[in-house]
């Protein structure tokens, strides 16, 4: 497709690598050629790059596939996703998700991008729920109402969390900023 055609969300293979167009500006500056100048996330890392693209240049769009997909387990730095459709086991490396791992339990089901059967990048559900398996005692009189704790949940996820909560709660927890959310109904 031409480079003109871009929109945001859209996928595109660049030199090799995966990226998703997160902004796409079309430029026709006076009397010199118009241009698209567009902002990049590689799917690999997250890093994100500037393009400038004449607007008649080819460029190749990736299509990517989203699938809901079940966590299953994580063996040496790999970690197994079921395919809910298929049933198909997909194998996902710690680069790709990272710290995100710490936020799912078995069982715990996702939306995957995949392109060419592998796994590009995970849509994480805004929140989970964990439960505590870590934390100091209330004191007594800590009635303080800024006052948190530090609290070691089931994935190993560390969260600072109001001191009356106890070892064996359900929590709810933020996955963009691994916030405590408060208590889970339940």
């Amino acid at each position: 497709m031409k480079a003109s055609e871009m929109r945001p969300g859209m996928a595109f293979v660049v030199d090799g690598q995966l990226f998703i167009c997160t902004v796409a500006t079309h430029v026709t500056p006076g009397n010199l050629r118009a241009f698209v100048q567009a902002k990049l996330r590689r799917l690999s890392d997250g890093v994100m790059i500037e393009k400038r693209l004449r607007s008649t240049e080819e460029v190749e769009q990736a299509f990517l596939d989203r699938r809901e997909m079940e966590y299953l387990y994580s063996d040496k730095g790999s970690h197994v996703f079921m395919d809910n459709e298929t049933y198909d086991q997909l194998t996902v490396s710690d680069a790709l998700l990272g710290d995100s791992i710490k936020f799912f339990k078995p069982n715990t089901r996702v939306v995957a991008l995949t392109h060419d059967g592998e796994i590009v990048s995970l849509e994480l559900p805004k929140v989970v729920e964990l439960k505590v398996t870590d934390t100091t005692p209330m004191t007594k009189g800590a009635t303080v109402t800024n006052q948190m704790k530090d609290a070691v949940l089931e994935t190993g996820l560390r969260v600072r969390v109001p001191p009356f909560i106890e070892v064996g709660e359900l929590l709810r927890i933020n996955t963009e900023d691994g916030s405590y959310g408060g208590r889970a109904k339940g």
